[in-house]
This record gives C-alpha cells, structure tokens and sequence, in this order.
C-alpha cells in the first residue's frame, strides 16, 4: 500500500545498488525527502536530498536526525577492499544493526538491508557468517516490516577495479543461462534490479523476511 509524502534515509547511497536507489527515490512522487548518511558526498544536489557527511562506524550519535518513514540500508563491503576482518565486521554487521537499533528507538516501522546469498550464523566461512549475525541482530529489533535482500553476485560496472569479481562476473554470466529451476537463486543479478526490488517490497504489502536472489529479480521486474 503506497503512501505519499514519505521520508526514507539510505545508508550506502554512494555505492552501486545505492545509486540505483537514490535515483528512484528521488524521482518517485511518494518520497518527499531523502535522507543520506554517507562518508563522501554523492555531489548532487535535488530539493528532496539532505546529506549527512559522518563516519558510518558513529552511525549510533546521529539519533536526533534519524527520522524516516523508512530506512534502505545498502551498506557492504568486500574482502579486497577491507582485507581487515575486526573493520570489515564493523561495517556488515555494525553499521546494519546500529540502523536498526535507531529505527527501533525512533519509531520507524520500515527498514530493507542487503544482506548475501548463502549468509548463515554457522557458516565456516568468515563473510557468510558476518552477514548472518548480521540478519539475526537486526531482527532482534523487531522492526514490524523488515525485508532482508539476499542477493547472489551483484553485476555492474564499479569504478574501482575488483579483478577477482571481475573474473566471476564473467563466468557467471556464462553459467547464469546454465542455472535454471532451483538453481536460478545463484544467477547474477544486476544493482538496479535490487533497487528497484527494495522500494517495491517498501511500498507494497510483503509478508517474507529473507527475500533470495531469484525473487529479487521476480520482484524487481514487476
């Protein structure tokens, strides 16, 4: 069910997928005003844009301008470019649950995270088990309408070289027509699906959690 005049905060808007999703806030006619919290700038300016320049780790001493209507948080960050595992858990899981935290002490009924395909408490593998830490804290808050994106391997161009990824992409994008049936959820999927996806589950009577990679795409082709 659409509502008009609504705020939303993003958390990540300078990232790929929250890119995406800045630009279909801003031109969608619901959203009166759109919150950023970032450590850079995202060097626009709009009439519904505020722009918070603050480090994302402090992200709990901001509860007196953390007021929304909803929250999309697209905050996440990779192996190569936070090699560090003590700061990379800070930002998964930290910055995430601080979100939550202050949409629980502040009211705000809606938030939608990104999260990863194959994120699990009891992974053995370090990333996969942040993310599930992650999703099981947030949800503590009981948030009444929260929304986990779990997407498989976002595609896209970024304007900082992963050579790695960039190799996968390539092979997944060989093997996505191979995967089909139960097997579609490990597909790649594009950022600006996902965007479109968040504010769809957002606006829209949605009565699953943990939304995997090939609903996303279902969902964000409607």
């Amino acid at each position: 069910m659409e509502t008009k005049d609504k705020t939303a905060i993003i958390l990540g808007a300078t990232g790929l997928t929250g890119g995406y999703l800045l630009n279909l806030l801003l031109s969608n006619d619901h959203y009166k005003k759109v919150i950023l919290f970032s450590r850079t700038t995202v060097g626009r300016t709009h009439p519904k844009l505020e722009e918070y320049l603050i480090d994302l780790l402090e992200l709990d001493t901001q509860a007196d301008k953390f007021r929304a209507d909803e929250v999309f948080c697209c905050i996440g960050t990779t192996k190569s470019k936070t090699p560090n595992k003590e700061i990379y858990k800070k930002i998964d899981y930290g910055i995430p649950v601080s979100a939550a935290k202050l949409c629980k002490e502040n009211g705000i009924t809606t938030i939608v995270l990104i999260s990863a395909l194959g994120a699990k408490v009891n992974s053995s593998i370090f990333y996969n088990r942040v993310k599930g830490e992650m999703e099981r804290d947030v949800l503590k808050y009981n948030i009444p309408k929260t929304h986990i994106m779990q997407p498989s391997l976002i595609g896209g161009k970024r304007e900082e070289k992963r050579v790695g990824e960039w190799i996968f992409k390539q092979l997944f994008g060989l093997f996505n027509l191979l995967l089909v049936g139960p097997l579609e959820k490990y597909r790649s999927i594009e950022p600006e699906t996902i965007a479109k996806a968040m504010v769809w589950v957002a606006n829209h009577d949605y009565d699953q959690i943990r939304i995997e990679s090939d609903e996303i795409e279902k969902i964000g082709n409607k």
